[in-house]
């Protein structure tokens, strides 16, 4: 298959004084490609060296649209590796595409970074990369990194990507998509609003990651008790009691197989991924913490009230005798440390019930433990709300995206 010409070359949404059709060109008449070198993790380090190197599994996982080296961890490549056979031209200058020309699925495959800032560092892009340089004039900084994020760039990168288990693309048939290009003047206007749009967006993770931080610091200084609660008349509550786990609810696991699920099923079933999925019968209908018995979120705490199923290795706690939220908050504060201390090595990771029974749990007065509960509770509807805001901005954002681009 190959990419296909457009017939409309004007956008949905546009900034006032801009009127005409963009400039169709296919890729490989604006950008030329750079050799890229195959280094793997192996051969990289994050304490020393001379020449960093982008690698293309940190384009899929961490580094932002526009790539500035004062912001990322970028590692070095370690120095016995000779480099003195590599053009100078093909270290990455500012203004570079980083391509991710490797992926196990479409969402990724092809996924881009701008070079903007390099900081007079010495750069090279790695493996399952591809660098493509642009040609002099014909954009603005910080608009081709959004340009790559259009659904026509992204569906006409999807086309040509080949293989079964992992997909690829290659220079030559990247070189053949189309992009559609505005004027200078447009691209900034372009550029600089979508980047105001990113600051807003990370501003409000910010504010997020800030908000957990508070939360974690604040479960640290109650579960030790460094903080204490009071009384509505300002007393002090009685000591912590200490229990076992097993002491104040029943623990019991499912019945079923991880495959039971039923698509169009009517109640929840939990087994031990983070998701839950959905059944036909239930076996529970209680007020319970549902916890992940094995695999890779072994741990992991689900709390539900109503009527569910579980899976063999998901431990279903219900009946407590103390304030359910409380429990789950301690909980989440400390299974994970004693998870690590006690987890059934192999080849799959699992816990066995005395982990949860015999687990020490320290129990306040049931009015503080409510007092605690709906404390960390306000505060995790605050970074919920948080998470709906940057996810509503972040929709808002791929509108416009559409919108603004051919």
């Amino acid at each position: 298959m190959t990419a296909q010409a457009t017939q409309n070359k004007i956008p949905k949404l546009r900034f006032s004084g801009f009127y005409g059709e963009w400039e169709e060109k296919k890729f490989g008449k604006v950008f030329s490609f750079k050799t890229t070198n195959s280094f793997s993790r192996d051969n990289l380090n994050y304490e020393n060296g001379k020449v960093k190197n982008i690698h293309y599994g940190d384009i899929h996982t961490k580094f932002k649209t526009h790539f500035d080296i004062k912001k990322e961890m970028v590692p070095f490549i370690n120095s016995e590796i000779k480099l003195d056979k590599i053009s100078s031209d093909n270290y990455c200058k500012n203004g570079d595409l980083i391509i991710a020309d490797a992926s196990e699925d479409y969402a990724d495959i092809g996924k881009s970074i701008e070079i903007t800032n390099l900081n007079n560092e010495k750069v090279l892009a790695g493996l399952h990369t591809l660098q493509a340089r642009p040609s002099l004039g014909v954009f603005w900084t910080k608009f081709i990194g959004q340009m790559m994020k259009s659904k026509r760039i992204r569906s006409q990168i999807i086309t040509i990507a080949q293989g079964t288990k992992v997909l690829s693309i290659s220079t030559g048939r990247l070189s053949n998509i189309f992009i559609n290009i505005p004027s200078i003047n447009e691209q900034q206007k372009i550029a600089e609003f979508l980047e105001a749009t990113d600051e807003w967006i990370e501003n409000l993770k910010v504010q997020k990651e800030n908000l957990e931080s508070y939360k974690k610091g604040m479960m640290q200084k109650i579960f030790s008790q460094e903080i204490r609660f009071k009384d509505d008349k300002g007393n002090a509550f009685p000591g912590w009691e200490e229990k076992k786990l097993g002491e104040i609810c029943k623990i019991i696991t499912g019945k079923l197989n991880a495959n039971a699920m039923k698509k169009d099923g009517e109640y929840r079933f939990y087994t031990c991924a983070k998701e839950f999925y959905k059944i036909d019968k239930y076996a529970f209908d209680t007020e319970a913490l549902l916890i992940s018995g094995n695999g890779a979120n072994v741990g992991y705490i689900h709390y539900y009230k109503g009527k569910f199923n579980a899976y063999q290795r998901t431990y279903v706690l219900d009946d407590f005798k103390s304030d359910i939220t409380f429990a789950k908050y301690f909980l989440d504060k400390n299974l994970s440390t004693r998870i690590e201390k006690e987890k059934k090595a192999g080849n799959t990771p699992y816990i066995v019930m005395d982990t949860l029974s015999k687990l020490n749990i320290f129990l306040p007065s049931l009015l503080e433990q409510q007092k605690i509960a709906e404390f960390l509770t306000s505060i995790d509807k605050l970074i919920e709300s948080k998470q709906q805001q940057i996810t509503q901005a972040e929709q808002w954002k791929r509108g416009l995206t559409q919108g603004l681009f051919v």
